[in-house]
């Protein structure tokens, strides 16, 4: 984490105040309880108040903080009230492509995310091993047979994003004795891997993988990254996409699975939420839909990100949870 300035924190922020000066509002969406304990947590460092938002508080010229999901229309027109946009969830992309005002700080809450999804990509590997699926359908027919397991040491899982949630992964299946190698726009190593690699050397481990794990961020270079050219490489792999909908090309997803490159798939994110009746991916053999719902932003996650920020800027420290816009996380 770098030092900042005093000069750095106004030109990369847009603030010519202390932070004591700015005005906190969270969005209508979120809870009181969060409100409340957002107040509570300033207040032990002798914070400022924390509002609920509304339209009129756009326009007082007082600088404002905003901490919700996507950032209300009144506040990406007004000219320089919105200094610190804190983002409720981790993905950002809904608020990148809205299109905050020059200088505005924005960050973002990871919490415990990371923990979650991990347990739930292992849950999900684990029970397919188990045959779990297999002995609820047999439950149901009032079916008797033994049915046998697999086991996932020595296994294959490879995982595209190394980043805080994709490093979870790593040490999830790490100990669970299952190897993984990681996919990474850098190739920089990463703990919980056995390996990195960048995108164009997926080639090397597409094909021996048991297990091909979704945890990337949503960008102009991930969009629709998962096609074709990727589930063509599969061998009989299980996907799970964790990550965000619209990196996957669902069309391509179907003809994978249809052909037998993809075992089966997990979905807990899908390119259009929540899909219609309708929608391909209700009718996509092999395949569980979880209704994103494998990592959920809770009230205190949201609090403690915004605190850790809250702290990084009172040292004149660059936030470890700002976003870098360029790269869309």
């Amino acid at each position: 984490m770098s030092e900042l300035s005093g000069g750095d924190l106004t030109s990369s922020h847009g603030w010519t105040t202390e932070l004591n000066s700015v005005r906190i509002v969270v969005a209508h969406q979120l809870s009181g309880e969060l409100e409340g304990a957002l107040a509570e947590a300033l207040a032990t460092r002798g914070g400022p108040a924390v509002h609920r938002y509304s339209s009129q508080l756009a326009h007082t010229g007082q600088p404002l903080v905003y901490i919700g999901s996507t950032p209300p229309r009144a506040l990406l027109q007004d000219s320089g009230g919105l200094v610190w946009f804190h983002s409720s969830n981790a993905g950002v992309d809904a608020v990148l492509r809205e299109g905050l005002p020059s200088g505005v700080l924005l960050t973002r809450t990871v919490g415990r995310m990371g923990e979650r999804i991990a347990q739930f990509v292992v849950g999900w590997i684990l029970s397919e091993c188990q045959r779990v699926p297999d002995h609820l359908a047999q439950q149901r027919d009032r079916r008797w047979q033994r049915l046998h397991s697999e086991l996932v040491r020595g296994q294959l899982a490879v995982v595209y994003g190394t980043g805080a949630v994709g490093a979870q992964i790593g040490h999830a299946l790490r100990r669970n004795g299952i190897r993984s190698v990681g996919i990474s726009r850098t190739g920089r190593q990463a703990g919980g891997f056995a390996d990195v690699l960048v995108p164009g050397r997926a080639e090397e481990v597409l094909p021996q993988a048991r297990w091909v794990i979704n945890a990337l961020p949503l960008t102009a270079a991930t969009a629709g990254l998962f096609d074709d050219t990727v589930f063509r490489q599969l061998n009989e792999a299980t996907f799970v996409n964790v990550g965000r909908g619209a990196t996957v090309d669902m069309e391509s997803l179907a003809r994978a699975l249809s052909g037998g490159q993809v075992r089966s798939a997990v979905l807990d994110v899908l390119p259009e939420e929540p899909p219609a009746l309708d929608a391909l991916c209700w009718s996509l053999p092999r395949t569980t839909i979880t209704s994103h719902s494998a990592g959920i932003t809770y009230d205190e996650d949201v609090v403690h990100d915004f605190m850790r920020c809250w702290d990084d800027l009172r040292r004149a420290r660059h936030p470890a949870l700002a976003v870098q816009s360029t790269l869309g996380y």
